[in-house]
């Protein structure tokens, strides 16, 4: 069994539960909150990646329609809980290597090969490799994603238990295999450390949840409350 103390805290959308998903006030509320990682949703919209998680805008902002039907001037006059929808640009020059990056792929629509040209920026700017991961759930996205930049560490995003256990990790060539808390159990945990993967778990927001998942020897929580999770450790 893992040692709790060693749990990765990633901030979900941010810091969901302080501030607006997805923006750069939330991913900023996360570093001051002291999560280890930050994960965020980027799609591929009018040539550039934004940080939204629904398709549509319409329950996060006050606009209408799919995101990646819009060109770059709408998408500006979108408001998130006051806030601009923020460009991966923009979110890693705020978060500056502060914390670790944790890029879903939310499109599948060139959004791979998108992220891994900006990454490619980043990464012979300066920062260091083990301080991203790619995920999604779309496997065939995550997969064209790690043949453009391999050495990016990717994580499989599943919902429910594969009859291979955590084999479908070892499949795309990820380092971690996340999936919702309903799904863990002790025999996941092993196969996955079996397997040299690390397990974390989405998205857990209660203290008593946290503690259950920590005494199971999960390796990290996504949650909207890094400060719940941090306060236990």
């Amino acid at each position: 069994m893992n040692d709790p103390a060693s749990l990765t805290v990633i901030g979900h959308r941010g810091a969901r539960g302080h501030a607006p998903e997805n923006t750069l006030l939330a991913l900023d509320t996360g570093i001051r909150l002291g999560a280890h990682w930050l994960e965020f949703d980027v799609q591929l919209a009018d040539g550039e990646l934004w940080l939204m998680h629904d398709l549509s805008v319409d329950r996060t902002t006050g606009g209408r329609g799919l995101l990646t039907e819009m060109d770059c001037a709408e998408i500006r006059a979108l408001r998130t809980g006051g806030q601009d929808v923020p460009t991966l640009r923009d979110a890693l020059d705020l978060i500056e290597n502060r914390a670790g990056v944790n890029i879903e792929l939310k499109t599948w629509n060139g959004c791979a090969q998108a992220v891994a040209g900006v990454l490619r920026e980043y990464l012979a700017d300066g920062w260091p490799v083990e301080r991203f991961c790619v995920s999604s759930f779309h496997h065939p996205e995550l997969w064209e994603f790690h043949a453009l930049l391999p050495d990016v560490p990717i994580g499989a995003l599943i919902c429910g238990v594969p009859l291979d256990w955590a084999g479908p990790a070892i499949e795309l060539g990820a380092s971690v295999l996340s999936i919702s808390s309903e799904f863990v159990d002790e025999k996941l945990i092993a196969d996955a450390h079996e397997r040299g993967l690390k397990l974390h778990v989405y998205t857990v927001n209660e203290p008593d949840e946290m503690r259950r998942l920590m005494s199971l020897g999960v390796d990290g929580i996504f949650t909207d409350y890094p400060d719940r999770a941090l306060s236990l450790l």
